[in-house]
């Protein structure tokens, strides 16, 4: 079972582990802070690469023959451990966005390079930064959108999807008009305007339900297998204070509603028997609408 590193930190994008399994061109490591598709939130992307004598600070021994030998992390997807995806990469080090030529055995199919990795080869791991960012801007963005509809509008989330550079949410709602869509997305970025601190921890699903209101933390939507939750909890801080939004979530998030940045919704339509969808955008991503 891999040890999930971002659900307790989600800003970290470099760590070191340790090779589990091998399985064609996947493998499985001990811990990982790769984020596995889910929760409407698609998986990260980076790097792996077999660690070498400067990674260590005790001065470990390295493979001298395969330390520093590189690998693109491509799919990432959570069964009974998380399953990192790999194909072969140019050249050797760090650094996630290197798209030189292959060479040498990186020229071979991914899953005969992988044979070089085996169970116990310790292994550093770097997550696409700038993917993982966006993610969690969007993923804040959409908490705190789900919040503001169900408060304002009475709309419960059916569900959301994220991407890179836009997204949309569906709630339960008869009909969104224009009138409707510019409130929305006044209200939204007044929220991210009131920079508000964003945290996690982790709750019983038995004492979250009894406690917890379910229409705001959406714990119904999750797998009955799930029975520790992590809380996503969105301002609220002080002694007196509620929370704007509490969600169970497993997803990425900005640590202050501010890094979120401006919110464009960029449209709407209908989805079937009372069902929006509501699409929308970081302003940074904004080319002429969505």
């Amino acid at each position: 079972m891999t040890e999930e590193l971002y659900l307790a930190d989600d800003a970290v994008t470099t760590f070191e582990a340790t090779v589990e399994r091998v399985l064609d061109d996947r493998v499985v490591l001990d811990r990982t802070h790769f984020y596995p598709t889910g929760g409407g939130q698609p998986h990260d992307r980076g790097t792996l690469r077999v660690a070498d004598e400067k990674d260590h600070s005790d001065g470990g021994a390295a493979d001298d023959g395969n330390a520093g030998r590189r690998w693109r992390v491509v799919d990432v997807q959570k069964k009974d451990a998380v399953y990192h995806t790999l194909e072969p990469a140019g050249g050797t080090g760090s650094g996630v966005a290197d798209d030189s030529p292959a060479e040498s055995l990186d020229d071979a199919p991914a899953g005969d390079a992988l044979s070089l990795l085996e169970p116990g080869t310790t292994v550093v791991g770097e997550v696409d930064a700038a993917r993982r960012r966006a993610h969690s801007r969007y993923h804040t963005a959409q908490h705190l959108l789900s919040a503001l509809l169900l408060a304002e509008f009475d709309a419960r989330t059916t569900g959301n999807q994220l991407y890179d550079d836009h997204a949309h949410l569906d709630a339960a709602y008869e009909r969104f008009d224009d009138g409707d869509l510019a409130r929305i997305e006044d209200r939204l970025n007044e929220l991210v305007g009131d920079e508000r601190p964003v945290r996690s921890y982790t709750m019983e699903r038995e004492t979250a339900e009894a406690t917890l209101d379910t229409d705001r933390t959406r714990i119904d939507l999750l797998p009955d297998s799930i029975d520790e939750l992590r809380i996503v909890e969105i301002g609220g801080t002080g002694p007196d204070a509620a929370p704007y939004d509490r969600t169970a979530c497993a997803g990425t998030h900005v640590a202050n509603t501010a890094e979120i940045g401006e919110v464009v919704v960029t449209g709407r339509e209908t989805k079937g028997a009372e069902e929006e969808r509501v699409r929308f955008a970081l302003a940074d991503h904004v080319d002429g609408g969505d």
